[in-house]
């Protein structure tokens, strides 16, 4: 793989949010290509607060899916019902 200087710098949050494990191999291939990796918040959390934090998470996306579902259906039946009144 061949690095064509295009990055300078990666700025993440979290550590663990750039990769959950091996950060020090990443670390180091970015140091070799002279990358700099910028850790915004470099507060250590315990494993239970990162496993609240993921779930939270989680939770929210499959929310968010199931709402915008929710939302699709009930335009496509407004729009049915729409199209039948014309009939």
């Amino acid at each position: 793989m061949v690095m064509s200087n295009e990055v300078s710098r990666i700025v993440i949050m979290y550590k663990d949010r750039l990769i959950r494990f091996g950060f020090e191999l990443i670390e180091f291939i970015c140091k070799y290509h002279n990358v700099e990796i910028e850790v915004i918040d470099l507060t250590e959390k315990s494993e239970q607060e990162e496993l609240v934090e993921d779930l939270v998470q989680i939770i929210t996306v499959f929310s968010a899916r199931l709402s915008g579902r929710r939302a699709n259906r009930a335009k496509r039946i407004i729009t049915e019902l729409k199209e039948g009144d014309n009939l």
